[in-house]
């Protein structure tokens, strides 16, 4: 049964408030039995609505489907009322650089995260995995096989992106992050150094990039992946402790 524009709207809406995760519209139109170019105009018509209108909420296109957001003015409202609720996600200067470094270089294994940063990761790697903001990418065809990680659908719901085409500057994602992740004391500015190394490190990480081959499917159980990062942690140390003996 067709419905009238009215209609489709109010069903729009109620699906998109309702989903946990962003509605693609291939679930929407299999929902409302709706043909996919009508429920995009509609939606695109709901979208530019919600956009003109004083409402608190606007529809936006993430991560391949449509969700509800609070519009930037109500930001900080909304952010204190959340505080009052439980704990924001916060993001320490070495975890936020950890995940800058995955999100504008992916796939990206532990030990080229290490030579960019100069610091052991495997610890921030955990903690990102924990949050869920990152997932492995398989392993890559080199000598120990070492494990790929790359930003997950929940880092671009969480940053409001779209596709990772959407990435911004560095600097950009640090405010982004700000914004993001809940309150600026659990978030530490991007040092310059970082920022430099990021840039030097272009080259050798698109050298890397060209010669890597097809890599296998990794591990998706998690305790299997925090296990693989507690072992890259452990040889470090291994081998720290042999150079100084």
């Amino acid at each position: 049964m067709t419905m009238n524009p009215a209609e489709l709207k109010g069903a729009l809406e109620a699906i998109i408030y309702a989903a946990d995760e962003p509605a693609t519209l291939d679930q929407i139109a299999n929902a409302v039995g709706e043909e996919k170019a009508t429920v995009r105009a509609t939606l695109d018509e709901m979208i530019a609505v919600y956009a003109t209108e004083d409402r608190g909420v606007e529809i936006r296109a993430v991560a391949g489907g449509y969700k509800f957001y609070t519009k930037p003015q109500h930001h900080e409202v909304v952010r204190r009322f959340i505080k009052s609720l439980r704990p924001p996600l916060r993001l320490t200067m070495p975890a936020l650089e950890t995940l800058a470094v995955i999100a504008y270089r992916q796939p990206v294994t532990g030990p080229e995260i290490q030579e960019i940063r100069g610091v052991n990761v495997s610890g921030v790697i955990k903690t990102l995995l924990e949050k869920r903001l990152i997932v492995t990418a398989g392993r890559k065809a080199v000598m120990g096989r070492p494990i790929m990680y790359r930003s997950s659908k929940e880092f671009l719901i969480r940053f409001g992106l779209s596709d990772l085409e959407e990435l911004p500057s560095l600097k950009e994602f640090e405010q982004l992050a700000r914004a993001a992740l809940g309150s600026d004391e659990g978030i530490a500015p991007i040092e310059p150094e970082f920022m430099e190394s990021m840039n030097g490190a272009d080259a050798a990480v698109s050298e890397a990039t060209e010669m890597q081959t097809t890599a296998e499917p990794g591990p998706q159980d998690s305790q299997e992946t925090l296990e693989s990062a507690e072992a890259e942690a452990e040889h470090s140390e291994h081998t720290k402790a042999e150079s100084a003996s």
